[in-house]
């Protein structure tokens, strides 16, 4: 992302269930990310990821954040982002997905969920025909 420096980014297990990417999340870095925190998270090391120490993002590091959550909720685990920088929420925004950041893998779950369920109580409130 930077102009002709190479990308570089790491994921980190930390005590418990908590792990912390630092670096840039870009095109470049987000397969291997992808790979690191989809084996913490089924392993249940990463309830908790740290985002204070990401230096920089696309929108290849929101669809990595995103996959995580998916991969979370796949494995029956819970997911939660802390300090997410303020360009990946602008991106998150302008993507019209932040809410699916701001919670955890439960909490995409139910915006997904509410996406696609109609409302019950004011869908087909009329009788159904005989």
């Amino acid at each position: 992302m930077r102009d002709g420096a190479p990308d570089n980014a790491s994921f980190e297990t930390l005590d418990g269930e908590r792990s912390r990417v630092t670096g840039t999340l870009g095109f470049t870095t987000v397969t291997r990310l992808l790979t690191l925190g989809a084996a913490a998270i089924a392993q249940g090391r990463a309830a908790v990821i740290d985002l204070s120490a990401v230096t920089g993002s696309d929108s290849s590091g929101l669809a990595l954040l995103i996959e995580w959550l998916s991969v979370a909720q796949g494995a029956g685990r819970a997911l939660r982002y802390e300090n997410i920088p303020a360009q990946l929420h602008q991106l998150a925004r302008l993507s019209d997905v932040d809410a699916l950041l701001s919670g955890s893998a439960a909490a995409a779950e139910s915006a997904t969920t509410a996406a696609v369920t109609p409302d019950l109580a004011t869908a087909g409130s009329a009788a159904p025909p005989r």
